[in-house]
């Protein structure tokens, strides 16, 4: 995904749910602090995202231009509808978001995860594609450790869950 294409989706989004902020939460968000991000960050072909105002909207944006939607088969790229909570994320988050908003998004807002904040997701995720996502991120040097020690210190998570993701860090630090 480019970010031409979050753009189009954060427009498409936006009519759909009759919302003009559009929270976006998954791995594409790096588009919004990242315009240029490399290449091996944005192999995702969705944005996961849900309104602001409106986030009992999602289903209609995933049912409308989702995975398999006539959407997705006409543009190779799609919104992945998503409740909020559906990630994990540090306090403070929402007054971290980078707004994407332009003639493309038709003046509609989309409010992007810092990427910090989206690095506390994906370790708490801790999928395959996440790991991959946050070594790229790091070897790229988009994410800095000690701030994503600070973020992971403000996380609501178990003291086993917070030991378990300081090892993943350091880990994901020294490996890239």
């Amino acid at each position: 995904m480019r970010r031409a294409d979050l753009e189009h989706l954060i427009r498409a989004s936006a009519d759909i749910a009759a919302d003009d902020e559009i929270i976006v939460i998954g791995s594409q968000a790096i588009l919004g602090q990242f315009p240029d991000a490399p290449a091996d960050l944005l192999v995702s072909v969705e944005a996961d995202v849900y309104p602001r105002r409106h986030p009992e909207r999602w289903e209609l944006i995933d049912g409308s231009i989702g995975e398999l939607s006539p959407f997705h088969q006409t543009f190779g790229y799609y919104a992945q509808g998503v409740q909020p909570g559906t990630a994990t994320l540090p306090a403070g988050w929402e007054d971290r978001l980078v707004v994407v908003s332009n003639a493309n998004t038709r003046g509609a807002r989309g409010l992007c995860l810092e990427v910090h904040d989206l690095a506390i997701s994906k370790f708490v995720a801790w999928r395959e594609k996440d790991q991959a996502f946050l070594r790229s991120a790091a070897r790229h040097r988009l994410i800095e450790q000690s701030v994503v020690l600070q973020r992971l210190s403000v996380t609501e998570l178990s003291t086993e869950q917070h030991r378990r993701i300081e090892s993943l860090v350091s880990e994901t630090f020294r490996r890239a």
